[in-house]
């Protein structure tokens, strides 16, 4: 069974003011996360995509293309904020990130759900815009990874605002 208790994430080691001088550099590679039926299944009622090819292993099995069930590409982009405080991204000096949104997602190929499929992503920081109120605007680069395959199975370009201590109220 999932967890499904609250967490407070943990700020990492860098300041808002960090982030500009590591603008075009891979940043960190996060741990792996598991992609199981039970996680798919759980990701599917809540957003209510329940295709057979998401939800029914032996359907899937038996009628689908892959082998197996497929994990939603949203559910995969949908770990991004995880992978972020798996890698400390989140700066010491925050009081939180606005997610505001991707600038280019591309799901590259198809990610079979099985006992050992995990998957994990390789951050980079693209670029970083200073905004009103001590604000820092952060494109990340992300490539998420399948263990034992070589190439990326999706492409995220994410954009958070980091709105600093003291800043919350500001517009």
């Amino acid at each position: 069974m999932m967890n499904t208790e609250p967490t407070d994430p943990q700020p990492g080691d860098l300041a808002i003011a960090d982030y500009p001088e590591l603008a075009g550099r891979e940043f960190a590679v996060s741990d792996w996360v598991a992609i199981d039926q039970e996680r798919v299944t759980m990701f599917g009622v809540a957003t209510e995509h329940r295709h057979w090819l998401h939800l029914d292993p032996e359907r899937a099995l038996r009628d689908g293309p892959y082998g197996g069930t497929l994990a939603h590409g949203f559910l995969v982009t949908s770990l991004l904020s995880h992978f972020m405080d798996n890698v400390r991204l989140r700066p010491r000096d925050a009081a939180f990130g606005l997610n505001y949104g991707y600038d280019r997602v591309r799901y590259l190929a198809p990610l079979v759900t099985g006992p050992h499929t995990r998957i994990r992503d390789r951050i980079s920081i693209m670029e970083t815009e200073w905004r009103p109120g001590g604000r820092l605007m952060v494109k990340t680069a992300n490539h998420f990874e399948q263990d034992g395959h070589p190439d990326p199975i999706a492409y995220a370009e994410w954009l958070i605002l980091w709105v600093p201590k003291g800043g919350e109220g500001q517009r």
